[in-house]
């Protein structure tokens, strides 16, 4: 009974509601990179595209297929993201990181939000969904770097 307590306790009103609602779902258009990336152990998916002006996302778009944890995540990404440069959003990645894995810091603002998957720190299984939105965008951002670089 007490995992199944823990459980609902995870799954708070607030992660439901970020799940049911993420700015920027879908795809691009015309994106200057994509990255799919996807958990092996719980098969979500998370497909990021993205536009940067050389420095700073100027358009994203992410198409999440997710539990609610993955979705809540990619939710509080999708409110911040636009505007972010490459060392933003891969500090973001590596506190979420050690948030989950080991009771680190809550990652720095503008994704101060994902604090609310705290509680997930205690469901391994989880944390690579919860992973994927930024794993994606980062690696995505670099990719349109790159483009930029031989330009």
């Amino acid at each position: 009974m007490s995992g199944e307590t823990d459980l609902i306790k995870l799954y708070s009103a607030r992660i439901l509601e970020l799940a049911a609602d993420i700015p920027h779902h879908g795809r691009l258009e015309a994106p200057e990179a994509t990255v799919k990336r996807r958990a092996p152990l719980c098969g979500s998916t998370v497909t990021v595209d993205l536009v940067t002006d050389g420095e700073k996302i100027t358009d994203y778009a992410a198409e999440v297929k997710a539990c609610a944890l993955g979705q809540a995540a990619a939710s509080v990404v999708g409110r911040a993201i636009i505007g972010c440069t490459l060392p933003q959003v891969t500090e973001a990645r590596d506190a979420l990181k050690a948030m989950l894995k080991s009771d680190g810091p809550t990652p720095p603002a503008p994704f101060d939000g994902l604090e609310v998957l705290r509680p997930a720190r205690d469901y391994k299984n989880r944390h690579a969904s919860i992973l994927l939105t930024l794993e994606a965008t980062v690696e995505a951002m670099e990719q349109a770097n790159a483009a930029h670089s031989c330009a």
